[in-house]
């Protein structure tokens, strides 16, 4: 139980934050993909779902204030309102599918994205679609609905189109912001989140923004071509960690 976490493993969930909120603030996402294992190792992977969600919540207030006029006004209505649609969908597809058979499938479906954004030409980006920001919002709320994994979808729409690095780190920040915020509720009603567990996200969250400011100062010295490779790298490693879940599932 977390009102019962010693004090070792509550230093040790606070360093996994802090390492998270770092590559939350170089790329504008990949938090939960970073946080939510390491904290699993000392909390339930129930807890360690809600204090992501928790520690984003939080950390978007912020956010959303001094990250104005940074971010994709546009794109991020789109891809919100699809997010909206597809969340409920993604829950309900949890309940009749396999959990194993899905992390292989997103797996599968990441690296697939990865190869063709790879061997796409930079001539071939292009300015952003709209139809299609609200296409990748549906499909990540789909994929954060049944696996708590709506990154891949919104970083690949992202990696496609011609928007400046700043603007895309921003928009994920913002967008992951209130995936979060729709998660909430269900955690809340499931009973997943409680009061221990909001006085642990409070007790961390000082550390993921600092992890963040510390990550985003690394951002300021990165290219545009910088920037898209470790985008990339962090697709990379979900489709690894999603694929690797599945066939531990299997053995």
């Amino acid at each position: 139980m977390l009102n019962a976490l010693p004090w070792p493993e509550t230093v040790l969930v606070c360093l996994s934050v802090l390492a998270a909120g770092f590559l939350r603030g170089l790329t504008g996402f990949g938090f939960a993909l970073a946080a939510v294992p390491a904290m699993s190792f000392f909390l339930p992977p129930s807890q360690a779902v809600a204090m992501a969600v928790l520690l984003q919540s939080l950390a978007g207030l912020k956010d959303s204030v001094t990250l104005r006029g940074t971010w994709d006004g546009p794109i991020l209505k789109r891809m919100v309102a699809g997010a909206v649609v597809g969340t409920p969908f993604g829950v309900a597809l949890l309940l009749v599918l396999d959990p194993t058979v899905t992390r292989l499938a997103i797996a599968a479906l990441i690296l697939v994205g990865l190869a063709m954004l790879m061997w796409k030409p930079r001539a071939g980006f292009g300015p952003p679609s709209m139809p299609l920001a609200m296409v990748a919002g549906l499909v990540a709320g789909l994929f954060g609905g049944f696996a708590a994994m709506p990154g891949p979808p919104a970083v690949a729409y992202f990696l496609t189109t011609d928007t400046p690095a700043i603007r895309t780190r921003a928009s994920l920040i913002i967008f992951f912001f209130a995936t979060s915020l729709l998660a909430l509720p269900g955690l809340i009603w499931g009973g997943v989140v409680t009061g221990p567990s909001v006085v642990m996200a409070l007790i961390a969250l000082p550390l993921m923004l600092l992890g963040t400011w510390a990550g985003g100062r690394a951002f300021a010295r990165t290219s545009e071509s910088g920037f898209r490779r470790m985008a990339m790298l962090v697709l990379l490693a979900t489709a690894i960690a999603s694929g690797l879940r599945g066939l531990a599932g299997l053995v």
